[in-house]
């Protein structure tokens, strides 16, 4: 099998050298047959690693956590984090490894964590396991989201560990490489903040800052100005979440990362048809993170982070501390809906912004919800139609006529834009997209890797979602909704 090269990776190990305490040193299982499965040729070249040496068996043997290289400091994080609502005082890296951290060819810092690498002191009964289907969803939902733009960890690599391992029946057992520009989370905060253990807040808080916010290392109120900058970070991301019809399925406080990245891919899924009360994940049985609800449970969650951070705040009492956590949570909804608001101009093709805007857009998406309208679709659409191709927006409503009104409205305002039709056209097939996850394309491509090993559908369809926004002739396959046979869509937290 051989080895890596004792200088492939030149690891810095902050996490470990910094913040002893915060994890349990650890390594994974041995694989006794490690095979790469996807491998990310140009996010290895971004970390300035080399292609050919990950690409071996050597590597495969590495990223499936069997043997840790020179430089390496293998760790399992501790996080505590609010699950459905819930408090869970102790979760943890339950499977998964950071393995250390790399200096990209932009000078970012980033994490290189294992996922599915085996037990560990925080696995809490659970095998430390991960399966093929699971870890290849997000392989594809990062790079996916990757490629529209929007902020998320990446999968460097997949691969299958030639274990079988049990779920509802036995699966190949896999390990996914995950690159983030950190896996710090609200729910490292609150593990120590429940303890009361407020100098290791501080100790948190200031290597978050220093990694993240490093404008802030000299600020008076740098603690809540880490506040506010994760809260600014989170109303842009969730943003761009709606914007692009995604619903992340499972918003727990451990899941909502510090550095403002998309983190997790388990229950989440795309809408196909709006509905703001679109729910995809099997457990979340109350609707909390439906997809219309993603804005109030990210500010939820910002307000447990606030907590965490109370006794850091420059106050001369507990109630100017409190006073100043909540002025910065009230803002939220204000900050979101600016970012939001600011997609969706982009959406329409519009390059300034009225006062009137706002109700341009709200009255767009009620229509969409009266009326069973494909989001992906209808956006891309709009820009056919200022190209004067037809009526195929109103085609796909239940009730053709029904969009006529709004369509005037927004050729009324685009009157008043200081773009020409086809410039605004042009600018509207930048942001929106043609392609997206299809969920049906997903469960066919997983369902096909993981019954038969058959690669190829899911290679096809990563293809398409790498160039979102450019229709592809021989990729008509990907650009509708689900067949009618389909039937109610769920997925599962699997990695």
């Amino acid at each position: 099998m051989g080895r890596l090269a004792d200088d492939l990776f030149a690891f810095e190990n902050s996490y470990a050298t910094e913040l002893e305490g915060f994890y349990v040193p650890w390594q994974g299982d041995v694989a006794p047959e490690p095979k790469i499965v996807q491998f990310n040729r140009d996010l290895a070249l971004e970390l300035r690693l080399d292609p050919e040496q990950l690409a071996s068996p050597a590597g495969a043997a590495f990223f499936a956590g069997s043997e840790a290289p020179d430089g390496a400091s293998p760790l399992a994080q501790v996080y505590a984090g609010h699950q459905f609502g819930g408090f869970s005082p102790r979760l943890g890296d339950g499977r998964a490894l950071l393995i250390g951290e790399l200096i990209d060819r932009h000078g970012a810092r980033r994490d290189l964590q294992l996922k599915g690498s085996g037990r560990t002191p925080f696995s809490r009964g659970g095998d430390g396991k991960a399966v093929l289907g699971p870890v290849l969803r997000e392989y594809l939902m990062g790079e996916a989201m990757h490629a529209l733009g929007i902020p998320t960890s990446r999968a460097l690599a997949a691969v299958t560990t030639g274990q079988e391992v049990m779920r509802e029946g036995p699966q190949p057992g896999a390990v996914l490489a995950r690159v983030a520009a950190s896996h710090l989370r609200v729910g490292t905060f609150e593990f120590f903040a429940a303890r009361g253990e407020t100098d290791k807040v501080r100790q948190l808080a200031d290597y978050a800052i220093e990694r993240h916010y490093p404008e802030l290392a000299a600020a008076d109120d740098r603690y809540l100005g880490l506040l506010r900058g994760v809260s600014s970070r989170q109303a842009a991301l969730v943003a761009q979440w709606l914007s692009v019809g995604f619903v992340h399925g499972v918003m727990n406080t451990d899941n909502m990362t510090i550095s403002g990245e998309t983190l997790d891919y388990g229950p989440c899924a795309f809408i196909d048809e709006y509905d703001p009360m679109a729910v995809f994940s099997s457990i979340d049985h109350q609707g909390r993170y439906a997809y219309g609800n993603q804005p109030a449970i990210a500010q939820w969650n910002l307000a447990r982070l606030a907590e965490t951070l109370l006794p850091l705040f420059d106050a001369e009492d507990d109630d100017e501390a409190v006073r100043l956590a909540t002025g910065e949570i009230e803002a939220f909804p204000a900050i979101y809906e600016a970012f939001w608001l600011g997609m969706m101009r982009r959406k329409l093709g519009l390059s300034r912004g009225e006062d009137g805007d706002l109700d341009l857009v709200n009255d767009l998406h009620d229509v969409m919800a009266q009326h069973s309208v494909d989001f992906t679709l209808l956006f891309r659409g709009l820009a056919d139609r200022l190209r004067g191709e037809g009526r195929a927006t109103q085609a796909l409503l239940d009730a053709p006529a029904a969009l006529d009104p709004w369509l005037a409205r927004w050729m009324t305002r685009l009157e008043r834009d200081p773009r020409d039709r086809e410039a605004s056209a042009d600018a509207m097939d930048r942001v929106n997209p043609v392609y997206v996850p299809r969920n049906h394309k997903v469960e066919e491509a997983l369902q096909a890797a993981s019954d038969t090993s058959d690669l190829e559908p899911f290679e096809r369809l990563l293809g398409a979602l790498e160039r979102p926004f450019e229709r592809r002739a021989d990729l008509e396959e990907y650009e509708g909704g689900a067949p009618e046979d389909f039937g109610p869509y769920k997925t599962y937290c699997g990695t």
